[in-house]
C-alpha cells in the first residue's frame, strides 16, 4: 500500500480561520458546512486535513484552532502555499489593504482597490481570487471571519509594511 502525503487545501486554512474567528462557539460540523456555503463532506475533509497538519485539534469533542501554529503558518507560508492570483478590473468585495482593519493606516493611492470578484460587490477594483469561492457570501454574516480573511490577503499579496502589518494585526487577533 503507498501512503500519499497530505496537503493543505485553501477551504482548510478558511475553516481553521472561521473557528478562530468564534472561538467562542462550539462548532458542528453542519454549522460550518451552513455557514461557509460549503459541503458537510468538504468542511469535514478540510477540518481533518488541517488537523493533520496541526493547524486546529478536537479537544472533548470541541473544534479548536492552535493559535500558535495558525500564526506561523499565515505569517511563513501562506504567500508561498497559497500565492495570491490578481486579475481583471472587476466588481467585488474589497479585501487586503482595501478593506478594514488595514485601509485605515495607508493613505489612499489611485490604484484600484482588491477585491474578490462577485456580482453583488460594491466595489470596482483588481480583482483577487479569494482562498475559497466561497468567502464572498461566508463574510456577509461574519464580520471577524472578514478581517482574518483580510488579513491573510495582505500577507499573501502585500507589499512589506502590509505584510508586517497584517501579520501583527493577526497576532493580536490568535
Amino acid at each position: 500500500m503507498r501512503l500519499k502525503q497530505p496537503s493543505l487545501k485553501p477551504q482548510d486554512l478558511v475553516v481553521a480561520l472561521k473557528i478562530a474567528a468564534n472561538r467562542e462557539r462550539q462548532f458542528t460540523f453542519n454549522q460550518l458546512a451552513s455557514e461557509l456555503n460549503m459541503s458537510i463532506s468538504e468542511i469535514h475533509a478540510a477540518f481533518l486535513r488541517a488537523e493533520k497538519s496541526r493547524l486546529v485539534s478536537r479537544s472533548s469533542g470541541k473544534m479548536e484552532f492552535i493559535g500558535s501554529a495558525l500564526r506561523e503558518f499565515i505569517e511563513h507560508g501562506m504567500k508561498y502555499a497559497f500565492p495570491a492570483v490578481i486579475g481583471t478590473i472587476e466588481r467585488g468585495v474589497p479585501t487586503s489593504v482595501s478593506a478594514a482593519p488595514l485601509n485605515q493606516h495607508f493613505a489612499k493611492t489611485n490604484e484600484a482597490p482588491l477585491v474578490w470578484p462577485t456580482p453583488d460587490g460594491s466595489v470596482r477594483g483588481q480583482s483577487l481570487l479569494p482562498l475559497h469561492h466561497s468567502v464572498t457570501e461566508a463574510v456577509k454574516v461574519d464580520s471577524r471571519l472578514y478581517e482574518f480573511l483580510v488579513l491573510v490577503d495582505a500577507i499573501r499579496c502585500g507589499a512589506a509594511r502590509e505584510r508586517e502589518m497584517a501579520i501583527s494585526e493577526i497576532g493580536k487577533r490568535l
